[in-house]
């Protein structure tokens, strides 16, 4: 597998278990660039531009707060080349009592080894702004 491939795998891997509730934010931290850039689309309560590790780990917690622990991200494949990642992936989570399910595609910018910028980008808008309402 690619190098920067690599890198999004582990950072799906670790987020995987930030996203159970394990204190894995530490490791998180790691496969981000401390200057990262987070942008996510819409108008949900998720929505926005998070600049920092911080934001971008506030965030993280947010979503995973918002759906009990129960949020999953199942890959469904990418494509890598120099320092761009293209990662399909569905997502689904138990919010407001009810099994949510999406499909999203991340856009991830590599740079040193780390996570620089990702741009999520949901199948369909609409539900995906439903779902995080």
């Amino acid at each position: 597998m690619h190098s920067s491939g690599q890198i999004v795998e582990r950072f799906y891997a670790v987020q995987r278990c930030f996203y159970a509730g394990q204190a894995v934010a530490d490791e998180l931290r790691e496969v981000l660039a401390e200057d990262v850039v987070w942008h996510v689309p819409g108008r949900s309560a998720i929505a926005g531009e998070y600049r920092g590790v911080d934001e971008v780990l506030a965030y993280f917690a947010r979503r995973r707060d918002r759906a009990g622990e129960t949020f999953l991200v199942t890959g469904r494949g990418m494509l890598a080349e120099g320092e761009r990642v293209v990662h399909f992936a569905d997502g689904e989570a138990e919010l407001g009592g009810v099994r949510r399910s999406w499909r999203t595609v991340g856009i991830f910018r590599i740079a040193e080894g780390r996570i620089a910028e990702c741009w999520l980008l949901p199948f369909d808008q609409y539900e995906f702004d439903e779902i995080w309402a």
